[in-house]
């Protein structure tokens, strides 16, 4: 079953830890800025729309991919994942199909595996599916729960785990496909009653289940494509493992 796809690509953060003024999207990795080759990469997979979520320094953002086939959507106030995809909605008002959801810092990140999320999507019949990877060091990422029959249950963010969910080895990535019109009757639901007060996109699954919504999980053959970049020491370090690939 072919179902349009659009992308919504997360790219307002600052990037403080990258010690630069420059919005950390546009941080090169071999001659391309980041969120360039995330905007490819959804092409690839077949995503015939593509929204990023701007902010910090926004205008450079835009400057960046004025060559690409994207809009924009605003997120003037840093307030959590969720609260960037409401801001993608407007965009996608008029489109029906799955909402494929991206970060902007993820370089490694290949379209092999967003078509693998998204065949695996269509034939579970899934509402929504989710990108998850096995780290050896989970630190940083938001762990998934599962089922007793090994289904997706929930996600915790790593600054609201526990030291029993902090063993879990099983990372929420951030890459969902969800359908469209399911994603943002959810979000209207969400709130920000955890340790940052945001609004995070993941709190959309568990309402999901609650009304028996089939969410599925794909787990990635290669964890290094779904790491996001936060500082220079990481960006190095996904420049040298591209390189290698070469």
């Amino acid at each position: 079953m072919s179902t349009a796809l659009a992308t919504v690509i997360l790219a307002a953060g600052k990037g403080t830890r990258m010690k630069s003024d420059l919005p950390k999207v546009l941080h090169k990795v071999l001659g391309e800025t980041m969120v360039a080759r995330v905007v490819a990469r959804a092409e690839e997979a077949g995503s015939s729309q593509t929204v990023v979520v701007i902010g910090h320094k926004k205008e450079l953002v835009e400057e960046e991919l004025v060559t690409q086939k994207v809009d924009f959507a605003v997120q003037t106030q840093q307030l959590g994942t969720g609260h960037a995809v409401m801001m993608a909605e407007p965009a996608l008002q008029d489109f029906f199909g799955d909402v494929l959801i991206l970060a902007g810092d993820v370089p490694l990140l290949t379209s092999e595996t967003l078509i693998k999320l998204i065949k695996t999507h269509h034939e579970e019949e899934a509402d929504a599916t989710v990108l998850s990877a096995i780290f050896e060091n989970p630190y940083g990422y938001g762990r998934i729960i599962r089922t007793s029959d090994g289904n997706y249950s929930h996600s915790v963010e790593e600054k609201d785990a526990d030291d029993e969910i902090r063993k879990i080895k099983e990372i929420n990535s951030g890459i969902y496909l969800f359908k469209s019109e399911l994603l943002f009757h959810y979000l209207r639901f969400i709130g920000t009653d955890n340790i940052q007060g945001e609004y995070y996109l993941t709190d959309v699954l568990p309402l999901m289940r609650k009304d028996n919504k089939k969410i599925a999980l794909q787990v990635a053959d290669d964890p290094d494509e779904i790491q996001g970049v936060n500082t220079v020491d990481q960006l190095r370090e996904a420049e040298k493992k591209l390189k290698a690939q070469k």
